[in-house]
């Protein structure tokens, strides 16, 4: 079955980019964008930053809708203190709908849990990747979606990462963190150079030190691989996120005061100053349909090759 065939039964967004406010001034835009969340290496606060940049997004009047892509230890839902009864295997199975396994938390955000120890998402049949692609067709249309991966670079990562409109490379100053950051990236690019990769900065004791560690991965990449990422921010060390943690409540709500929440109203602004400037046109498909008909059609081609 060729993709018009696929797409022809997916539902039509609307024609016209309808226009909203929100509480810094910045237009609110229809159209859907896919962010992935990724890492070189585990332990990098990857899933924290998913969590707090989504919350602060919706703030700013954004509907953002959150796909915990980490299928071997899916925790999104576990950072905000829930316990899903279904998650993606129950869609995939065909136990439910996509529908059924949405978390709607008070924080304002929607939650599509992972399945954990299910690490073959990519790797379904014809009929279950249809199922899936349909039930996604299904929702209402999301702002923004953060998809958070898992971390390093699996082909399952990667698929995840290039299937979305660009990525936020999570960093820290740790040396080991900057090498795998590098060993990322290298993975994406091979794929696609153009591929839109931003560099994030977490646990930087200041502005200097994330800066220095941006700059050492962009001049690295730049070196190697001939591409250039873009600097899009910092969240810095700070307990109140250690403590929110533990807690189970994300360190956006429960420490609206601290640095770590002042760097990520910075980064979520950022982020939808960039939206504006790109004004990309509104698609006339789901887009995350199309986002798992990427991941699969990445995944076919890689067993192709192979």
């Amino acid at each position: 079955m060729n993709n018009l065939d696929q797409a022809s039964g997916l539902r039509k967004l609307k024609d016209e980019t309808q226009f909203g406010k929100t509480t810094t001034g910045i237009p609110k835009l229809l159209d859907t964008r896919i962010l992935a969340i990724s890492s070189g290496k585990g332990g990098v606060g990857k899933s924290t930053i998913t969590v707090n940049l989504a919350i602060a997004l919706a703030k700013e009047g954004k509907k953002v809708l959150v796909l915990d892509g980490d299928l071997g230890l899916a925790n999104i839902n576990v950072l905000l203190g829930v316990i899903p009864k279904y998650t993606l295997f129950h869609v995939v199975k065909g136990h439910k709908r996509l529908q059924d396994i949405i978390l709607q938390t008070p924080e304002g955000i929607d939650i599509v849990p992972g399945a954990s120890g299910y690490a073959q998402l990519a790797d379904l049949d014809g009929v279950s990747r249809e199922n899936l692609i349909q039930s996604f067709s299904e929702l209402e249309n999301y702002d923004i979606i953060l998809v958070d991966t898992g971390a390093g670079i699996s082909s399952v990562v990667i698929s995840l990462v290039l299937a979305a409109d660009e990525v936020l490379v999570i960093t820290t100053p740790e040396p080991t963190s900057i090498t795998d950051s590098y060993g990322l990236i290298k993975s994406i690019t091979q794929k696609n150079r153009s591929f839109k990769i931003n560099v994030l900065v977490n646990k930087a004791r200041d502005e200097q030190e994330s800066h220095k560690v941006a700059k050492r991965v962009i001049e690295i990449s730049e070196k190697f691989l001939n591409v250039v990422p873009f600097e899009i921010g910092a969240v810095y060390k700070d307990e109140e996120v250690e403590k929110s943690i533990i807690a189970q409540k994300p360190f956006f709500i429960s420490s609206p005061k601290s640095k770590a929440t002042e760097c990520i109203i910075k980064l979520s602004q950022k982020i939808l100053r960039e939206e504006i400037e790109d004004e990309q046109p509104v698609s006339d498909q789901n887009k995350l349909s199309n986002y798992f008909r990427k991941l699969f059609q990445s995944s076919e081609n890689k067993s192709r090759v192979g």
